[in-house]
């Protein structure tokens, strides 16, 4: 039976350079996707370590004013702290309340070069000092 193993050379079996192609672009396209995400991915973490550190400003300047029984006048104060290596704005905006013992501050943390960006806000009360007596 000769005729049986015949083989032509076109049912050779593989990829033709076209095919390798295309698979290449295909893996080529998939990783820069891959690539971007991870980038993407450590800009976030930065933006949210200075995140986490200016809530750690906002809350350490109401825990100083709870803690040495400020009663702070009314208005606008600003000043910067470190917190983490990183320099950070702060503002407070210290408001009457209807009950005149408690005062409402907000504190607003930003980057340090300026205020464009809040990156935390906190609002707390203080409480008028008890008087000592005599």
């Amino acid at each position: 039976m000769p005729w049986m193993t015949i083989r032509r050379h076109s049912e050779r079996g593989g990829f033709t350079l076209v095919e390798v192609l295309v698979a290449l672009a295909i893996v080529s396209i998939a990783l820069l996707a891959a690539l971007r995400a991870a980038g993407m991915g450590t800009s976030n973490v930065g933006e949210l370590r200075a995140r986490l550190l200016a809530g750690w400003v906002a809350e350490n300047r109401l825990a100083e004013h709870r803690a040495r029984g400020d009663w702070l006048p009314l208005g606008i104060q600003r000043g910067k702290e470190r917190e983490g290596g990183i320099e950070f704005d702060w503002r407070e905006e210290i408001i009457a309340t209807p009950n005149p013992a408690f005062r409402r501050i907000d504190v607003f943390v930003f980057s340090a070069p300026e205020e464009m960006q809040t990156l935390a806000h906190l609002t707390g009360f203080l409480a008028l000092p008890p008087r000592m007596p005599k």
